[in-house]
């Protein structure tokens, strides 16, 4: 069984693998330095070198945290008159208020970090509410993944990890397809020519009817955005108001990317590559929770707490990978339909300025936690189109 699922996850992790992009498109080389304003460089990387530190930081104290927690969770299983599940949700909820916790003065400091650069808006007091609050939601998450695992662990034994990846797989699709309509606050945009531009840029990526829609974001923050998402009749298009008001054909090509994502089902490849990374993973959490006698046993939930934070660290990368490869698609499928090379240097050079994105970060950490291209790179392949053109 192993081996035929060894199988079938190489053949569609090939299928999903595939992009549009020409397998010999050369990128030039670019030197940031050259394409972009010398303060405005300056700013983009001391801002981003302090936000890298500061992530570094958190998820080493995450895993501290969450390893200490594996050795000693246990003992709070005395605390609890519940029967195993409802045990389990307390751990669940204590391992998920530690790492909250651990989290909380690097956010702060993050934070503080944002304010001082104007690039976000949000106090102190209000941020910490808004993220104490929404502590919430994720105990509702974590609650549902350990009543689906453990209940599996207790009635199929150890082969719950095989339908308990499944269960994931369904319940990210859900959420997906639900997630368009829980989101309040989208508008239709006011501007007329906004609004055709968007049906022009639809219909020629092939996918007519997917509407565009706009947050308000202004209240909070200056940096832009733009965001595609859901699935079949709930797929939207979304920009920040703040990239809304960038110059027009900046705007234009900012859609045409985002029309691209949705063209080329890259939600869709993302589920998939979620299940493909979501089962093997069960099956290690399967493995190392049997010494405390399986998922089904409360004493393994903060084990496999700590073994879940382990398991996402390592696979970042992959699924970085994937990730670049699909907006690296996605800003060719936007070449080629809005046929603008030279807005789209201008858009990313405006998101180094406006935004603090550093165009060109450490090799290291972009590999590792990235999940776009750079803004070097983006501007490259605009110039190899533009070279391709002539």
């Amino acid at each position: 069984m192993l081996a035929a699922l060894t199988a079938a996850g190489i053949v569609a992790a090939a299928h999903l693998w595939q992009t549009t992009v020409p397998g010999d498109l050369r990128l030039p080389h670019l030197q940031a330095s050259r394409e972009f304003p010398a303060r405005d460089l300056h700013r983009a990387e001391s801002f981003e070198a302090f936000v890298r530190v500061t992530f570094l930081l958190s998820q080493a104290a995450l895993v501290a945290v969450l390893a200490v927690y594996a050795r000693r969770g246990t003992a709070f299983m005395r605390e609890s008159a519940a029967g195993p599940i409802g045990t389990g949700f307390l751990l669940g909820m204590l391992g998920l208020a530690l790492v909250w916790l651990a989290r909380l003065p690097f956010g702060l400091v993050d934070l503080w970090w944002a304010r001082r650069h104007d690039v976000v808006h949000v106090g102190y007091v209000e941020w910490f509410v808004d993220d104490f609050f929404g502590l919430g939601g994720k105990f509702l998450y974590l609650c549902l993944a350990l009543l689906i695992v453990m209940g599996l662990a207790r009635l199929v034994r150890q082969a719950w990890w095989i339908p308990a990846a499944a269960a994931f797989v369904g319940l990210l699709t859900l959420f997906t397809f639900t997630g368009p309509y829980l989101v309040p606050d989208l508008h239709a945009p006011k501007a007329r020519e906004l609004r055709a531009e968007a049906a022009r840029l639809a219909r020629r990526e092939g996918v007519a009817g997917v509407p565009l829609r706009i947050e308000d974001v202004h209240d909070w923050t200056d940096q832009p955005n733009a965001y595609a998402f859901g699935l079949g009749p709930s797929r939207r298009v979304v920009l920040w108001d703040t990239i809304a008001r960038f110059p027009r054909r900046e705007v234009r090509v900012v859609m045409a990317h985002e029309y691209g994502h949705i063209a080329h089902h890259h939600i869709a490849k993302g589920i998939g590559w979620f299940g493909l990374v979501v089962l093997p993973a069960a099956l290690l959490v399967a493995i190392a929770t049997r010494r405390r006698g399986g998922l089904g046993e409360p004493a393994a939930v903060p084990l496999a707490l700590f073994v879940v934070v382990i398991l996402q660290l390592a696979t970042g990368p992959l699924q970085g990978v994937a990730t670049r490869r699909y907006e690296a698609e996605a800003d060719w499928s936007a070449l080629r339909i809005a046929r603008d090379p030279v807005a789209m240097r201008a858009l990313f050079r405006h998101f180094t300025a406006r935004a603090l994105a550093d165009p060109d970060p450490p090799g290291w950490f972009h590999v590792l936690f990235d999940d776009h291209p750079t803004g070097l790179q983006r501007i490259a392949m605009a110039d190899a189109f533009a070279r391709a053109q002539r």
